[in-house]
């Protein structure tokens, strides 16, 4: 059965309006729909512009915004399919005179409208097609660039606190945070304690055994190598946790020392060349679980994993590099060879120069990395001579920046829904 009616593009028409969504988010309608036809199990969604979208009918049952299916002041599901009595399945369905997508369901019987922007935004059918929602991993090498992406925010906490509100410079860090895993902002405050509001633009800092703000400068009786004027080589972290911090903020508050310059490298570039150079050391680093311990004075975190972590579509997911966290190798017997040859092959890797980006912290500097894809280091430094190198620091999580992007581009939908006139 095909049904078609001329399509609105506006949610306001004679005949209507535009349906809630299942969630809080805007959903412009920029293309319209044309017609529609269905079978028992499934609705064809034929678009203005040619493409032509299929939905399973339970699919459309689950997502519907009715308050049967969520619940209208949190957005959250309420129907449970397994007390429907039956598979849900599509008795009748037609475009309407607000251009949605109207279905009666059996076996309740019920009327249920879709909300066109929404259904072609979560169009599964053409995948590929659809707008990524976050910027995708770009590798990099440290011989490729001159510095890192690198912004001016002397207006960061220039701020109303309007989630919705735009913001070219947060997002553009954020888009670089998550795409490339590092960016440095500049021309920040340089007041003690300042990094908290400024990391509170993104999200909450996470507390750990260092604190909530950590201060990053040599200092007498160090419970960590960080806390001293020593080069620290290539790492990420607090491996030694079962979920290790997903971001790290880096603050300059003082820096006149000679040496301390930073080092960034990319561990999935990295990670990358030992796939292609030693396929089976890269192989034992995915499997083979290292011990990873910080056992201080106070306190006892262990935690065992590889160093390198795919997810389940083979792209890489995090690295766990930090030889001076490394505990007792114990895995079965006769991996331990084979761990150390592939260990040793992947620190010939991190001396090679291609990968290091090198730079220098001036005071009002803020670097904010991926702390389970970037490895950090550092030169020695001199503080003989009165020099004084300060570093705030602390830690928040992957999601709390996926999240403040994604409520950014919301920001972009709402405006093109009122542009449009539909809201």
């Amino acid at each position: 059965m095909t049904l078609s009616t001329p399509a609105a593009t506006s949610a306001n028409t004679p005949g209507g309006t535009l349906p809630a969504t299942p969630d809080y988010d805007a959903w412009p309608v920029e293309v319209a729909i044309h017609n529609v036809s269905h079978t028992p199990h499934q609705v064809e969604v034929r678009w203005e512009d040619g493409r032509v979208s299929q939905y399973h009918s339970i699919w459309l049952r689950e997502n519907a915004a009715d308050d049967s299916t969520v619940n209208p002041a949190t957005r959250e599901r309420i129907l449970d399919l397994s007390r429907l009595g039956a598979w849900p399945t599509v008795s009748e369905a037609r475009l309407d005179d607000a251009g949605a997508l109207e279905i009666v369901f059996a076996p309740e019987q019920c009327r249920l409208r879709f909300h066109p922007g929404w259904l072609r935004a979560h169009d599964y059918t053409h995948l590929a097609e659809l707008d990524a929602p976050l910027p995708p991993a770009t590798l990099w090498k440290g011989s490729e660039r001159d510095a890192p992406t690198t912004l001016d925010a002397r207006d960061w906490l220039d701020t109303d606190d309007d989630p919705l509100a735009p913001d070219a410079c947060l997002e553009s860090a954020l888009e670089a945070v998550i795409g490339e895993g590092l960016v440095r902002l500049r021309n920040l405050p340089t007041e003690p304690g300042s990094l908290d509001a400024i990391a509170r633009r993104i999200g909450p800092p996470r507390a750990t055994n260092f604190g909530t703000l950590f201060d990053v400068r040599a200092k007498p009786d160090p419970d960590s190598n960080a806390y001293t004027s020593i080069a620290l080589p290539p790492h990420v972290d607090l491996p030694t946790r079962e979920y290790q911090p997903g971001l790290q903020l880096l603050h300059c508050l003082e820096n006149d020392t000679v040496g301390g310059e930073a080092v960034m490298m990319d561990g999935f570039a990295v990670a990358e060349a030992l796939r292609e150079r030693h396929p089976e050391h890269f192989a034992t680093l995915t499997r083979v679980r290292w011990c990873y311990a910080n056992t201080a004075r106070t306190t006892d975190h262990v935690w065992y994993a590889p160093m390198i972590k795919l997810d389940d579509d083979g792209n890489f997911d995090e690295v766990r590099i930090a030889d001076f966290l490394r505990g007792p190798l114990m895995p079965p017997f006769e991996d331990v060879e084979p761990a150390y040859a592939a260990l040793m092959a992947l620190q010939r890797l991190l001396r090679e120069p291609e990968f290091a980006l090198r730079f220098t912290y001036t005071p009002g500097d803020l670097v904010i990395f991926d702390n389970r894809r970037l490895l950090h280091a550092r030169d020695a430094f001199d503080v003989g001579q009165g020099g004084r190198r300060w570093l705030q620091g602390c830690y928040l999580e992957r999601d709390e920046a996926r999240s403040r992007l994604r409520m950014l581009r919301r920001a972009h939908r709402k405006q093109r829904v009122e542009v449009l006139g539909q809201g």
